[in-house]
């Protein structure tokens, strides 16, 4: 790993669990144990480490696009979801500060990239198959609703087989309602 990507993952891992308020280069500087005029050797400043950050996980939703691409069955979704779950975490983060444009942007951009890679799978998953449209808004709705509920904690097997039984349940009742339910909060 380069000395520069070591900036990089330590910035990441602070953003996608304490958000862009904990981005202090004194405090990063501390868990890369190297010292500030390091930082400043690879970004002019924290506006720089932010958008190489934000760049970063660009890069990482396209990795997971492309594994969620190939999955078969929710079991592998599953794996791959734990598998990325800073990459979620942090999308999180960008969903939560959204009043900051270049987040906002950036939110927009990973959704961009992951959904066509995530769509087949969330059909099979979601047994909705027969009708895309329906699917799409059901994975619009599920997925601000996943990043309100998701944390370090509950980002497990578990809750993620939870949180797609719930769905189900909600595609089910739609289709024998012919309306859509409402979801609550939780799982």
């Amino acid at each position: 790993m380069s000395k520069e990507q070591i900036w990089i993952e330590a910035g990441y891992k602070t953003f996608a669990f304490e958000g862009p308020q904990a981005l202090r280069i004194e405090k990063l500087a501390k868990t890369v144990q190297k010292n500030k005029s390091s930082f400043y050797h690879f970004f002019s400043d924290l506006e720089v480490f932010t958008e190489r950050l934000l760049d970063f996980h660009l890069i990482q939703a396209k990795v997971m696009s492309d594994k969620e691409s190939n999955a078969q069955n929710e079991t592998v979704l599953t794996q791959i979801i734990l598998e990325h779950k800073l990459d979620l975490l942090f999308n999180r983060q960008l969903r939560i500060h959204r009043d900051n444009s270049d987040f906002q942007t950036c939110f927009i951009k990973t959704n961009e990239i992951s959904l066509p890679g995530f769509m087949p799978i969330w059909k099979k998953v979601i047994d909705l198959n027969e009708n895309n449209h329906l699917a799409q808004l059901v994975l619009m709705l599920s997925i601000e609703n996943f990043f309100l509920q998701i944390t370090d904690d509950t980002l497990n097997s578990s809750w993620i087989a939870a949180y797609f039984d719930k769905i189900r349940e909600m595609v089910k009742l739609f289709k024998r309602t012919n309306s859509i339910p409402v979801m609550d909060g939780g799982v």
